[in-house]
């Protein structure tokens, strides 16, 4: 059975990613901690921090997903407590093309959140993608 904070936060989740989709940056940014750190798939290695710059990696994504890319989520998982939270999901992510030469490939998020003034918010996100290249090379 969900409990209410559980079903909060994948609607939560879910309209993220419906934002990601849309390219609605204000969407996107909603619900997420002054002080959010994100660790991405693309550079600064060491993460971005505070909303400001969270902000500002949006738009070149938005970008790319505008030459057609898909943003859709297939599994979300969300576990939470008290006072924290965290979610772990698998996303469809990519062009046609990259989609159709590695139908199996996700997008894996990691979410950490957190109850502030009685509602919750993304404190941390980690995104990465599985390297077959190192899985490859290592079967050979």
């Amino acid at each position: 059975m969900m409990t209410d904070d559980t079903e909060q936060i994948r609607g939560l989740i879910e309209r993220w990613a419906v934002a990601v989709h849309d390219g609605d940056l204000g969407g996107v940014l909603a619900a997420h901690s002054e002080d959010i750190v994100m660790f991405d798939v693309p550079p600064p290695c060491e993460g971005v921090r505070g909303l400001p710059a969270y902000r500002e990696t949006w738009p070149q994504f938005f970008e790319w997903q505008s030459r057609g890319a898909v943003f859709e989520i297939v599994s979300l998982d969300v576990t939470a407590g008290e006072d924290v939270a965290f979610a772990h999901a698998l996303l469809r992510c990519g062009l046609p093309q990259e989609l159709a030469e590695r139908p199996e490939n996700r997008l894996r998020v990691t979410m950490g959140l957190r109850r502030e003034n009685g509602g919750w918010v993304i404190a941390h996100e980690h995104h990465s993608f599985p390297d077959f290249d190192a899985v490859e090379s290592a079967g050979t």
